[in-house]
């Protein structure tokens, strides 16, 4: 995540460290989780989904980042640097540290769509938001297990109210070849676009 004002990056987000408290599975695939697509929502779906952006892995996880709470966290790490020439009082800062490292754990907590969802059994390779019907409220991805799912992601946020398990899956479309591309339309129908590795394109209608 660049910060142009500075000309450097705000915040970097490293999948080859495995994180115990991102709520994340390990992928399915033994590939290593190389960031192979991401999608950010458009502009007028933010006030709906908020500032996300989703990201599809080799390893077969799509995940979901919360921008803002990364950038908290970055502050919150920076804020718990010392200045020069100042110490930590072991006593007086042990509860107000633990209190922040415990606020850092919630903000870095992050959605993953993975194959104990449902999800790719291989890399997914390609990621976009929906524009048909209310926008933003399914993410699509497409992967080498040669299938396009169909995610009811704001579920999640829904469900979290109520300690209710979602499930997530809209829609598994299961295709002959691998998945390379796709995209979505506004339209009530034929509003999937998918190009896989035999370059054919296909449009497919998700209801």
């Amino acid at each position: 995540m660049w910060d142009f004002s500075k000309g450097r990056p705000r915040k970097i987000v490293d999948f080859s460290v495995p994180d115990s408290d991102d709520g994340c599975s390990a992928g399915q695939s033994l590939n290593p989780a190389f960031v192979h697509a991401l999608a950010v929502p458009e502009v007028d779906m933010v006030d709906k989904v908020g500032k996300v952006c989703v990201v599809a892995r080799g390893d077969g996880v799509v995940e979901v980042i919360d921008i803002e709470s990364e950038h908290a966290s970055s502050k919150s790490k920076n804020s718990l640097k010392p200045h020069k020439g100042a110490q930590l009082k072991a006593k007086g800062n042990a509860s107000s540290v633990q209190t922040t490292e415990t606020q850092d754990q919630n903000w870095r907590k992050k959605l993953c769509l993975d194959y104990s969802l449902g999800g790719h059994t291989a890399s997914a390779s390609c990621v976009a938001f929906s524009m048909f019907g209310e926008k933003g409220k399914h993410i699509l991805s497409g992967g080498n297990d040669k299938s396009v799912k169909v995610w009811d992601w704001c579920r999640y946020f829904d469900d979290v109210q109520t300690s209710s398990n979602p499930d997530l899956m809209h829609l598994n479309i299961n295709l002959s070849k691998k998945v390379n591309w796709l995209r979505t339309t506004p339209a009530d129908s034929e509003n999937l676009i998918v190009c896989d590795t035999s370059k054919v394109v296909t449009v497919y209608t998700v209801a």
